[in-house]
């Protein structure tokens, strides 16, 4: 540990290590998920992908990724799934939620997913020493959807 000798604080730069596991990454950051698991590799499918938000620790090379993607099962073929997907790779470990529902489901459980999906996200920034900050995303309206005027 590097003191500072005027004050005797440990140095800002000082290494901090934690023993972490998958079960407590999952505990801690997905227990809101439809879905969790472990593995070596991405599940991720590249081709479905429609976001993909990623921070890296360029020093050790983990990473923290949130995706957004859309697919159907082979079981269902006629069901769209919507998909966020926090992957969390330390080492050669990757810890993967997945918060997932029918595309057509109604816009509060979007919003309900979309919202637990990004906190997690932006927590599991933390142990790569992140900040997340957030935006502002403008949809455009389509027009078979929305009702037409009517007069009283």
């Amino acid at each position: 540990m590097t003191l500072d000798r005027d004050t005797g604080e440990p140095d800002w730069d000082t290494p901090l290590s934690l023993t972490l596991t998958p079960g407590l990454l999952i505990h801690a950051l997905m227990s809101t998920a439809s879905a969790v698991h472990t593995g070596w590799s991405s599940c991720i499918d590249d081709t479905l992908v429609l976001t993909n938000q990623v921070a890296m620790d360029d020093q050790a090379g983990h990473y923290v990724r949130l995706v957004e993607q859309e697919f159907v099962e082979d079981e269902q073929p006629d069901m769209v799934w919507h998909d966020w997907t926090l992957e969390v790779r330390i080492g050669s470990v990757l810890t993967t939620g997945h918060w997932q529902f029918p595309a057509t489901s109604h816009p509060s459980e979007w919003d309900w997913n979309a919202r637990e999906a990004e906190r997690a996200f932006e927590r599991a920034c933390v142990l790569i020493g992140r900040r997340v900050r957030r935006g502002i995303q403008v949809e455009e309206p389509i027009l078979e959807d929305m009702p037409r005027a009517r007069r009283h």
